[in-house]
């Protein structure tokens, strides 16, 4: 092994390690390792930056604009209404989310996916008065099962088809990848509609986290003014200064038995009024004491709260702008209007001091803010709302067109009419030009930190290939299992890739796997289409965890689960997975 060599395998586990840490983000991760390479020279000059034009990184960051479109449309909204129906069993109700999530998946991001159907299936929870838990989890193995199916349904998909045409001069058609994932996506969705969903944990099927956590009873109080109270004569937003101090937030005020609008803000504090609190029984204590109020909890405006004010719960995604601060760190309330009243993190509400706690991937957030505004602050926080909300004007007149106009540049692309980048950036073009998505949104659905994590990734994959270092570890492949036959040697390069895809990125797994396949290919003298398909089938394949896939992280808070819930359905699928898709990498690949 070569100083190179060492230096390079050096860097790369590094990077596996600190992005199984968690403790910093993925794309400074990478960003980080890349300039370390660089100055170590372990990684050539010239191809510094050579990752960020390739064409992995624009065909994702092209992918990523037409699913904002397509949900934009109202494309996704037309299916979805005309696909879900009220009233089903719930094992018919997670197979038909499941095949719909799945078949979006196949053709626009599955993360765009999943926040577009998880509004319409915690909506049937609620009808149904059943918990979330029993269905978010098969919904978002579903989106991920779907994104195997074409080129563009996940990530790990695109950057195996680029790899393909770099070590053997031809990138993967469109459809290439439908003979394996298809009928794995297929066995996958008829698991976790007939027994997945069965497997989750009794405790997270009795409970509603959604609901627990906007149960206001205990921390929604009305608070009177008293003659002697040294609130009297004070604005609101005066009193709200002074209750920051208590960790108390004023909601509102009322006044001879009515609500004042809004948070009357600029209202002054009468003898007689009532100021409606939310905050902790300590907090609230603390405060009317300081402005000798007269304290009496009572629920009578805890629906008022609906009137010029609006509650919405969202889930935080990894990329939000708030996940790692806190509201009081990004100033949400003074800066923005918008209240965080309770925060649900795997299943148990925090209600006290919430505006001082940092916000995970997977928290549910409830908000409360002006009605006008809070879909703004949603936006600009990007959050996700778990209820149907339409704070984006929808194009629904342009659904059609929006089908249409991606349906022939997908047909294009797929009998090589054109190279597969120029097709998604016409049809890109197209749509801003008939106002499908305006210009600010598609640089909004771009997702950087995804794209920094790959371009920075690609030269130190490149540099670890061209080292010999991929060579070498498909060299000690072939040592261990001397004799073994090629299915074996195949499902072993599947198990390691799905394992490390439960614990990383999925992008950083396929960076590593793909070349170590084609030269495992090469040693055995096999076709390498047959463990590339390999490694792209188990590289989606993130189950076991929260932490291995965006979806899963998505549906942690909305669900209540915990860290261990997800391998009790994950894991038997993984092994569905492995046992349906090696016979059909056998029949179509080898």
């Amino acid at each position: 092994m070569t100083n190179e060599q060492i230096t390079l395998f050096l860097l790369m586990a590094g990077v596996l390690g600190f992005l199984l840490w968690g403790k910093w983000r993925y794309d400074l991760v990478a960003f980080s390792a890349l300039m370390l390479g660089l100055i170590l020279g372990v990684i050539p000059i010239d191809q510094a930056f050579s990752g960020f034009g390739h064409p992995a990184v624009i065909i994702i960051a092209l992918a990523l604009i037409l699913s904002r479109a397509l949900s934009q449309s109202g494309a996704i909204k037309f299916l979805t209404s005309r696909f879900i129906k009220a009233g089903r069993s719930l094992p018919l109700h997670i197979a038909s989310m499941g095949f719909l999530g799945a078949i979006l998946s196949a053709f626009m991001n599955n993360i765009a996916a999943l926040a577009l159907l998880m509004p319409v299936d915690m909506q049937a929870a609620n009808k149904t008065k059943r918990s979330p838990a029993l269905s978010l989890m098969p919904l978002s193995f579903a989106t991920i099962l779907g994104g195997m199916v074409t080129l563009i349904g996940t990530p790990p998909n695109i950057i195996i088809s680029q790899f393909r045409e770099t070590a053997l001069g031809e990138p993967y058609g469109m459809f290439d990848f439908t003979f394996v994932g298809l009928g794995t996506a297929l066995a996958g969705l008829a698991y976790v509609a007939l027994i997945g969903w069965r497997l989750v944990p009794g405790d997270r099927s009795k409970h509603n986290a959604l609901n627990e956590l906007r149960n206001l009873e205990g921390y929604i109080a009305e608070i009177g003014v008293s003659e002697k109270s040294i609130a009297i004569g004070k604005t609101v937003r005066d009193l709200s200064n002074l209750a920051e101090e208590d960790d108390v937030l004023i909601l509102g005020l009322v006044r001879q038995g009515k609500r004042l609008p809004g948070r009357a803000l600029r209202e002054e504090v009468r003898k007689g009024d009532l100021l409606v609190l939310q905050a902790g029984p300590k907090s609230i204590e603390s405060f009317a004491t300081s402005l000798k109020l007269s304290y009496s909890r009572s629920k009578k405006h805890t629906r008022s709260l609906s009137g010029t004010l609006s509650m919405v719960e969202t889930a935080v995604p990894l990329e939000s702008r708030i996940t790692g601060r806190s509201a009081f760190d990004i100033r949400l309330l003074y800066r923005h209007g918008i209240m965080l009243l309770g925060i649900s993190r795997e299943g148990k509400p925090f209600r006290e001091r919430v505006r001082e706690l940092t916000i995970q991937p997977g928290d549910v957030l409830l908000l409360m803010g002006d009605e006008e505004q809070i879909d703004d602050v949603i936006n600009w926080l990007g959050v996700m709302p778990l209820a149907p909300r339409d704070f984006q004007v929808t194009q629904y007149h342009k659904d059609w067109l929006a089908i249409s106009l991606f349906a022939v540049a997908i047909t294009l692309a797929s009998f090589g009419f054109i190279y597969l980048p120029i097709a998604l950036g016409a049809c890109v073009v197209l749509y801003l030009l008939l106002k499908v998505i305006s210009l600010s949104q598609a640089y909004e659905s771009i997702h950087v930190p995804v794209l920094v994590l790959l371009a920075s990734l690609i030269p130190i994959g490149a540099a670890l290939e061209k080292s010999g270092g991929t060579a070498l570890i498909a060299e000690t492949i072939v040592d261990v299992t001397q004799g073994w036959p090629i299915v074996a040697i195949l499902a072993l390069l599947m198990i390691v890739t799905m394992t490390l895809s439960d614990v990383l990125n999925n992008v950083a797994t396929v960076l590593i796997a793909a070349p170590v396949a084609v030269d495992l290919a090469e040693k055995l003298q096999v076709n390498p289409d047959a463990m590339l398909m390999g490694v792209a089938v188990s590289a989606s394949c993130a189950f076991l965890t929260p932490i291995g896939h965006k979806n899963n992280t998505l549906i942690m808070g909305p669900g209540g689960y915990q860290f261990g819930d997800y391998w009790r359905m994950g894991l038997p699928l993984e092994i569905l997975i492995i046992t349906v898709s090696i016979p059909l990498i056998m029949i179509f690949w080898l």
